[in-house]
């Protein structure tokens, strides 16, 4: 049956959204989603001023993805992945929620459009899942997820380092291994979205630079989506011609839109010669002075700044007057959640939409750095900002009265020269921090456009670009991209020492983004894995160097290595761009409102509340519980230090306690926890979390014991520790083989890939466990000293062992720690490929090992080799043809560098890491447990 004929009518994008959004669209955005459908691409830019709906991008795109399912792949033009990216971090992020709704929308399906695209998008994803399109939010600094099937529709929204580092095969928050998925999925069959495309123009021009340097995915995927298209979404950018798509007349028919055009924003300007923090309060104070409570924004343009405005502001307001609140971006999820549930509040927030002439019980003043100029549908009564550039002022612009219903709205511009005087050497100019010398034009153009009987100029959005002129910013140089560099950075395996930095490429020299990632543990490891591993939400991302000026020289710092998962100790000085630091929580330096050099204050641990409770001295400490109490309860009165040891089989004053003194000791530690509050919880919500934590206590080799929280699932296998071969039961390797061999299939068909590379996709699915015959690796799997025999069916590729006997299990079998059976996969397959006398054309057959030898992202370009005194070979029988290799993982494979460099060279760097995507992604399906019988009616 065709494809089209399985697929309901698809509605047009008037009746798309409406049925999403309950409204009738804008007529510009009617009009570009005619254009994108009758065209088959985007213009270039698209230069709608803030406030007039340009998140419906997002809806533009998912519609016009879905109207091209029924087309052959082949042919396809619409991308799979959405990718929405901002220049920075943020907390009020409507675009994410804008996403995350359209996702809701089509899973309900509650209309015939919304069912209709729904389905349509469904039949893309080779591999079936209940939401038809998936949404990943990618802000702090560690990957949470990713796409799970590279054929499957998704939104994801990230920041430019988060994209541009993937793209470079330097992905912040991603392990070693699965830097290449990552790159594929961000350079290949994507749309990129760029909000206010002028704060990240090094990007935009380093992508069509790669392209020049490095052509072949055309090759692997249909031209149109071998490449990221990009679109730059700016109402400040610079006109392109014909590429350009603006507001015409024909959008002025709509009430709505002529109305926030025409918003009013009557703005003072004021100039001081010095003292930002002091004038910009005092700026804040007299809009507020007379007023009936109101919401109030104030913009600094560095996070000290804005700390010190807040500060300042706090002594003139009382709690009673005035809610405060300071958004800086460096801030976890749990403060950034109370912080956002402030400002969207519809009756005290500033949230758009709220009714203008509700009354509210307080002033709400929050205090920002540049975190809220994009992204965040808010709506301010009044405004104050720090001096800045044409751009930036734009856009701030943009957060006060921005739907024009608020008749007494107003803004102070606050002009003072940069702290230092900001002299450039040898020269007149003055230069502020981030906007260069352009403060200077903003002011004068300002000053010449002022009405001097109101005292005030109206930067209403129909105005504005008139009144403050060509933007005159200097994005600075970004280093020149050469193929040697990119060689460099896609060896993810074994990366070169004093590689190149990818930042200044797609972040300018001046303006890259070195930054570190920071968690808060009250378990540290002294060395080991940590547990559990970091989660995007408990992440605040701070710039290297004041990582580097806070901790001091000398000290000593705890990151995880590239295995996002081991613990190392570092010092600050050799801290790197992306690195992932843990920090005690009696470190203190962070408060409600983020990170705060200054605090000492015991930092909540996000991971306790989420995971289970670490039994460790140090770590029940710094949760602020004293052990060396006795606490007074008829149920307990014993020592708790002595019931920690014995709970978790430690030998305390040579008393050894069998299995049920353990259990007993638990239950009445934990009983015992009862009594006590640690520091940040709520007295309910502690005793709430302890009857929720399992009773058994779980302890792992390398990892600190615990008690679970029951019910929560374990933590993501990881590939750096084989532990994908473990499952929640056991799998037989041949049918574990042939299913990921047609999910492998499906995957490539959907997408489009040339139909001689699915076939070798196909068979490196098949076959890309097959060095696992090694009966080491047989009895690792099974736990047994007893393994099947090579030439029998009941070989195994997955593991139902525990994961905390994992390690055990390996040393036990005689597994060599760090060895790789994708490398006796690829010797196992090549040598087939020689005596079964395959009839591959030119590279097909040096594919197919890669495929095989890279499918835990090892083999880029090498497989580093273990000391290893095993057995001497290891047989497997393939299609037929039985094959024997040396098992002696010490060999390297010293053809893969040049097989790898020829494939890149072909293929190009992304077009090959995409069909190395599908497998392993293909790989990671099934051992989540996919059903077959849903495969076989896919096919």
């Amino acid at each position: 049956m065709a494809r089209e004929s399985r697929l309901l009518p698809m509605p047009t994008f008037s009746e798309f959204y409406a049925a999403l959004n309950g409204r009738s669209p804008f007529p510009w955005q009617a009009r570009l989603a005619e254009q994108v459908e009758e065209s088959g691409r985007w213009p270039a830019e698209i230069g709608v001023p803030t406030g007039l709906g340009k998140t419906t991008c997002l809806d533009i795109a998912v519609w016009w993805l879905a109207g091209q399912a029924g087309w052959s792949p082949a042919v396809r033009t619409a991308p799979t992945r959405i990718w929405w990216l901002v220049n920075r971090r943020l907390l009020v992020d409507s675009t994410a929620d804008h996403a995350l709704g359209i996702r809701d929308a089509l899973l309900d399906g509650a209309s015939e459009p919304l069912l209709a695209v729904g389905n349509r998008l469904r039949s893309l994803a080779a591999v079936p899942a209940d939401s038809p399109i998936d949404v990943v939010r990618l802000r702090g600094g560690v990957a949470a997820r990713r796409p799970a099937d590279p054929s499957r529709p998704a939104i994801i929204l990230a920041t430019i380092p988060m994209y541009g580092s993937r793209l470079l095969f330097r992905g912040y928050g991603t392990s070693r291994t699965m830097r290449p998925v990552d790159a594929a999925l961000a350079g290949t069959d994507s749309l990129v979205l760029v909000d206010e495309a002028h704060l990240a123009r090094h990007l935009t021009n380093l992508i069509p630079k790669l392209a020049e340097c490095s052509r072949g995915a055309e090759e692997v995927l249909p031209r149109a989506r071998s490449r990221p298209q990009v679109v730059a979404l700016t109402a400040t950018g610079d006109a392109t011609g014909g590429s350009r798509f603006d507001l015409t007349d024909e959008d002025e028919v709509s009430e709505t839109i002529r109305q926030r055009l025409d918003a009013k924003k009557p703005t003072q300007v004021r100039t001081h010669p010095r003292h930002a923090v002091r004038h910009l309060a005092e700026a804040a104070v007299g809009l507020l002075k007379k007023a009936r409570p109101s919401s109030c924004l104030v913009f600094a343009n560095a996070p000290n700044t804005a700390r010190r405005v807040f500060s300042a502001l706090q002594t003139r307001f009382p709690p009673s007057a005035a809610e405060m609140v300071l958004l800086t971006g460096r801030t976890r999820e749990r403060e950034a959640k109370a912080i956002r549930r402030k400002i969207l509040d519809r009756v005290d927030g500033m949230a758009a939409g709220r009714d203008p002439v509700s009354v509210r019980s307080r002033h709400l003043i929050v205090v920002s750095t540049q975190t809220l100029e994009v992204g965040a549908d808010i709506d301010a009564e009044y405004m104050v900002t720090e001096t800045c550039g044409v751009r930036a002022l734009t856009q701030r612009l943009g957060r006060l009265n921005r739907f024009g219903g608020f008749g007494h709205a107003q803004c102070v511009y606050v002009h003072m020269p940069p702290e230092g005087g900001g002299r450039q050497r040898g020269t007149t100019s003055i230069v502020w921090p981030v906007y260069g010398p352009e403060p200077e034009t903003v002011v004068l153009r300002l000053r010449k456009a002022i009405d001097s009987a109101a005292g005030t100029i109206d930067l209403s959005p129909r105005v504005v670009s008139e009144v403050l002129g060509r933007p005159e910013d200097d994005p600075g140089r970004a280093p020149e991209i050469f193929s040697g560099l990119l060689w460099e950075w896609i060896k993810t395996t074994t990366p070169p020492q004093g590689e190149a930095p990818v930042e200044p490429y797609f972040s300018g020299i001046s303006g890259a983004d070195y930054s570190v990632s920071v968690v808060w543990r009250a378990h540290i490891p002294d060395s080991g894995r940590l547990w559990p591993r970091p989660s995007n939400g408990e992440v605040v991302q701070v710039p290297i160097e004041e990582v580097r000026r806070t901790l001091g020289e000398g000290g000593e710092v705890c990151r995880l290595t590239t295995d996002r998962t081991t613990v190392e100790v570092a010092q600050p000085e050799d801290l790197r761009p992306g690195d992932l630091i843990i920090l005690p929580t009696d470190k203190g330096l962070l408060d409600d409102f983020g990170w705060n050099p200054d605090s000492t204050a015991v930092v909540f641990d996000m991971s306790v509340k989420a995971r289970g409770l670490p039994l460790e001295e140090e770590a029940i400490r710094r949760l602020g519980i004293r052990l060396d109490t006795i606490p007074e309860s008829d149920s307990v009165r014993t020592n708790l230090k002595r019931l920690l040891w014995k709970a978790v089989g430690h030998i305390y004053d040579d008393e050894i306690a069998d299995a049920a003194d353990r259990q007993e000791a638990a239950d009445l530690f934990r009983q015992a926890l009862g009594e006590i509050k640690p520091i940040g919880w709520g007295d309910a919500e502690w005793r709430t979390y302890l009857e929720a934590l399992d009773r058994r206590v779980v302890s792992s080799p390398g990892e600190v014991s615990r008690f679970a929280l029951a019910g929560v699932q374990g933590e993501r296998p990881n590939d750096e520790f084989d532990e994908r071969s473990l499952a929640p039961s056991a799998a037989l390797l041949h049918r574990h083989g042939e299913t990921v061999g047609t999910v492998s299939h499906l995957i490539a068909r959907q997408i489009g890939i040339a139909p001689e590379l699915v076939a070798i996709v196909h068979k490196a699915g098949r076959w890309h466990d097959c060095g696992k015959a090694d009966l080491r690796f047989q009895r690792w799997l099974s736990g047994s000293s007893l393994a099947g025999d090579a030439h029998t069916p009941q070989l195994l590729a997955k593991s139902e062992l525990p994961r905390r006997l994992w390690t055990v299990a390996r040393t036990s079998a005689g597994w060599p720690r760090g060895g790789r059976h994708e490398a006796l996969s690829a010797r196992l397959v090549r040598q087939w490929i020689e005596r079964a006398e395959t009839n591959y054309g030119p590279g097909m057959a040096d594919l197919l090992i890669h495929l095989v030898v890279s499918h835990h992202g090892s083999g880029r370009p090498l497989v580093v080799p273990v000391d290893d005194n095993g057995p001497d070979n290891v047989l497997h029988v393939i299609e037929g043809v039985r094959v024997e290799v040396p098992a002696n993982l010490s060999v390297v494979d010293w053809t893969q560098p040049t097989r790898f460099r020829q494939l890149n060279d072909r293929f190009g760097p992304w077009g090959l890491a995409l069909m190395e995507a599908i497998v392993r992604q293909a790989d990671q399906s099934v051992s989540a447990g996919i059903s077959v019988k849903s495969l076989e009616d896919r096919s």
